[in-house]
């Protein structure tokens, strides 16, 4: 498949792996593929996968799955984890899949505003590549903007401290079911409340 591979065949073997290819950039005489969380299956591969019960599961899976995907297309991967830190916000934007949005929180126009990268697969050849869409944004009334219960995430910045003091407000539901905000984004499909809880549990550990 490594030579012959084309948008809708690279597409088609993420899915089967749990993944989504979320966009893609030309770099040189090569192009930089993005992938990040299939939401209707990727948390079912990772449960069923040798990583599930080890420490950093997502991060290991991730790991173990686009290395042997970069070694079938002959390219390399990188990771959004460990060193060197590689780019991935301006590799994000740099594809125009990916846009900035009313929150300040990069959106997606199949994830919205819980899309995230699961790392990247450089390949020496170059793809033909799918136009950009519009930003999901054109046209939304942007719920986001006012989803979070203490305004904590706004069109006017992040303020962390809030943030994390709501939650550790036993009155929250975002540490079972993912952030307010995110889950505000129309463009935003659901996603298992157990995927969103490990997320949460790693971003704000009780």
């Amino acid at each position: 498949m490594a030579e012959a591979a084309t948008w809708d065949a690279l597409a088609a073997e993420a899915t089967v792996l749990g993944l989504e290819l979320l966009g893609g950039m030309q770099k040189g005489e090569g192009t930089l593929l993005l992938y990040g969380p299939d939401p209707a299956r990727f948390w079912r591969v990772l449960q069923a996968s040798p990583e599930a019960h080890a420490p950093d599961p997502i991060d290991r899976w991730s790991a173990r799955v686009l290395t042997a995907l970069a070694r079938d297309l002959g390219g390399t991967a990188l990771f959004p984890f460990g060193t060197p830190r590689q780019p991935f916000m301006t590799w994000a934007t740099g594809t125009g899949a990916c846009h900035v949005s009313p929150v300040g929180l990069l959106v997606h126009r199949t994830q919205g505003l819980n899309v995230s990268f699961r790392g990247a697969i450089r390949v020496p050849r170059r793809i033909v590549l799918p136009a950009p869409g519009p930003s999901p944004c054109v046209g939304c009334p942007a719920p986001c903007t006012t989803a979070c219960p203490v305004l904590a995430l706004t069109s006017d910045g992040y303020d962390l401290p809030a943030c994390h003091a709501w939650l550790d407000d036993p009155r929250n539901d975002c540490m079972a079911r993912g952030c307010a905000v995110r889950r505000a984004c129309p463009a935003s499909p659901p996603r298992p409340d157990a995927q969103a809880a490990h997320h949460m549990a790693a971003f704000h550990p009780c």
